[in-house]
């Protein structure tokens, strides 16, 4: 299960950097507030954190329909695979300089 959330969002860093000509997807583990988190950072588009509680809600996109391919449910689907096993997830991000996705399990 763990494997499928690491492709979700490994797959959305992908997705989100494929408008830059020099994309940077980095994976790698932080400690964050004193807790040891992995976290999957990218340069792609960003989201503006006004809307973060939407982020991780099915059928819930922070972009316009037809700007990225997907169906809004990735990030749910990870979610719950976060929380099943214990974790949290969350993210931060800056509209048009990237995102970073964090997991502590």
């Amino acid at each position: 299960m763990l494997r499928i959330a690491l492709e979700n969002l490994l797959g959305n860093a992908w997705k989100y950097t494929g408008t830059r000509c020099v994309a940077l997807i980095e994976f790698g583990t932080a400690e964050v507030g004193g807790v040891s988190a992995c976290f999957i950072r990218d340069n792609g588009t960003g989201f503006d954190m006004r809307y973060a509680d939407k982020l991780f809600r099915p059928f819930q996109r922070l972009h316009r329909d037809g700007e990225f391919e997907g169906t809004g449910i990735g990030l749910a689907t990870v979610y719950r695979i976060v929380t099943r096993h214990g974790g949290r997830i969350w993210a931060q991000a800056e509209e048009g300089r990237g995102a970073v996705f964090y997991i502590a399990l």
